[in-house]
């Protein structure tokens, strides 16, 4: 075949591939090298290094990543751990997915952020970074020339989600926090398809409970959250809940491994089987408690245990070992997530409680 018309095939044939599914999976025509940071990466190439987010009103960072660039055409599949830098289980399970998906295997091009928040990773540290005192998953998009936790929300939106056709911010419990595994999903209205492939997303991943929450900002310019920002720029996206208190336990990190693996899987980006979650539990009704007070926190449930409404979630000390509070379930349901260590402050999440919708 002549040059010219093996090109115009293989246009042909892409265009043929996005009729048969038509916006699920957009494939680009050609597969050049992608750089991202200080990491570039050809077809058929993995390599790893880091995006810089240099000094500004305080100390400079960086994000760790990697980039497998598929020997293949195909979408761009961006994974996101660390964003609360002791929810440990999805950054070991990252290091699985670099180690064993290989490029020349792969279709399209598969982004890992190891570990979105490195400060608060290595300064172990629960939901706020310790340099700027601020949570990454409540200032994107973030500002060029804002604190560390905006610069690197800032880096995430423009390095990585913009360059991206799907999205999934990792979470799983932070050190204090003891969970049952599940997943958000926000549909927001504002676009079918991107909501309804987010949903796909969240049944690929495998979590049969699915906390769908409606209420999260449309704003562009204060979309607060990683999947928010992404959603709002019509990239379908999830949070997923898999571990818990900090610990990267096995068989969360397995759990964030193949959620991966399902994933690309279902974006035709790697071969194998397909296994979509056949009976979810949508859970549409939601309330995170908080402490009423400062001092010492017992829970007196566990995740997964459901509470009838007024059920007792657990009791507020002071430091003496004097009740100030018991915090009661706001409604019949599914306790998510609940505090699983003593120290609490005023105003923080003690747990969650969903369920259906009557």
């Amino acid at each position: 075949m002549k040059p010219l018309q093996c090109f115009v095939a293989t246009v042909l044939a892409t265009v043929v591939a996005s009729v048969i599914a038509p916006g699920v999976i957009p494939v680009a025509f050609a597969q050049g090298p992608l750089t991202i940071g200080n990491v570039t990466a050809r077809p058929g190439e993995s390599r790893s290094g880091a995006i810089a987010i240099p000094a500004g009103s305080d100390a400079g960072t960086e994000i760790p990543i990697t980039i497998v660039r598929g020997s293949r055409p195909g979408p761009t599949l961006a994974l996101i751990a660390g964003t609360h830098g002791s929810e440990v289980a999805p950054i070991v399970g990252l290091q699985r997915v670099r180690e064993r998906v290989q490029a020349n295997d792969l279709a399209g091009t598969l982004v890992l952020v190891h570990v979105a928040n490195l400060p608060s990773f290595l300064g172990r540290t629960v939901y706020y970074s310790p340099v700027d005192g601020k949570n990454l998953n409540r200032v994107y998009p973030g500002k060029r020339d804002g604190t560390v936790s905006e610069r690197i929300a800032f880096a995430i939106t423009n390095e990585i989600i913009e360059r991206s056709d799907f999205v999934v911010d990792m979470h799983a419990g932070d050190g204090n926090e003891w969970l049952r595994p599940y997943t958000y999903w926000s549909p927001l209205g504002l676009d079918a398809r991107t909501d309804s492939v987010a949903r796909e997303l969240a049944l690929a991943f495998g979590h049969d409970h699915i906390v769908v929450d409606r209420e999260r900002p449309t704003d562009p310019a204060r979309s607060l959250y990683t999947q928010n920002t992404a959603q709002l720029r019509r990239k379908p996206s999830i949070t997923t809940e898999t571990g818990a208190l900090g610990m990267p336990a096995e068989a969360m990190v397995q759990k964030n491994y193949e959620g991966a693996i399902r994933l690309l899987r279902y974006l035709k980006m790697l071969g194998g089987p397909l296994t979509m979650v056949t009976a979810p539990v949508y859970l549409d009704r939601l309330e995170v408690l908080r402490s009423p007070e400062t001092g010492v926190w017992q829970a007196w449930v566990e995740p997964g245990h459901t509470v009838a409404a007024g059920a007792v979630i657990g009791v507020l000390t002071d430091f003496a070992g004097h009740q100030l509070a018991e915090v009661r379930a706001p409604f019949d349901g599914e306790v998510m997530y609940v505090i699983g260590t003593p120290a609490m402050n005023r105003g923080e999440p003690v747990g969650m409680v969903a369920a259906r919708s009557r």
